[in-house]
């Protein structure tokens, strides 16, 4: 069986840290999930996502996070049923996550500095500067091959 969930959106609210009984760290929010597709003439739809995370998550979604920075959760749906104060049976889903993860710019998660671009090495320290590259997009790099119907496979 399998039961994954992953997901990414932006956060409602700020995370609240708390804490069990048994002082078991716990956080709970909601993240507004884009729909991918658009009706003609409306405006774009969003989900908005009930997720639990706990212990060194919920600490670390709580330190970090903040409402409108877009949030990577990987975890599993659980359901849950409750009866809520008119004595009606209510069902619960939400998400339980293992992983959270940053998915905006710096700038949006708080960082400081540059806009953190990564600049590939243009050759690995270990290769010998003789050695032919293959990095310039250009297909003069690559030798054409013979067509030929004598295969060996």
């Amino acid at each position: 069986m399998l039961n994954v969930a992953v997901l990414m959106g932006r956060l409602v609210a700020d995370p609240e840290l708390r804490h069990t009984g048994s002082d078991i760290s716990v956080t709970s929010f909601t993240i507004a999930v884009d729909r991918s597709y658009v009706k003609s003439g409306e405006d774009r739809q969003a989900d908005f996502i009930d997720i639990v995370a706990w212990r060194s998550t919920a600490d670390f979604v709580c330190k970090f996070f903040h409402k409108g920075q877009m949030i990577a959760v990987h975890g599993e749906i659980q359901t849950r049923t409750y009866t809520d104060k008119d004595g009606n049976k209510r069902k619960a889903f939400e998400v339980v996550a293992d992983k959270v993860s940053f998915c905006g710019s710096k700038n949006e998660s708080g960082g400081s500095g540059s806009g953190g671009s990564y600049q590939p090495a243009t050759r690995a320290p270990d290769v010998p500067a003789d050695a032919p590259q293959y990095a310039s997009n250009n297909a003069g790099d690559f030798e054409q091959m013979p067509l030929d119907d004598d295969l060996p496979f």
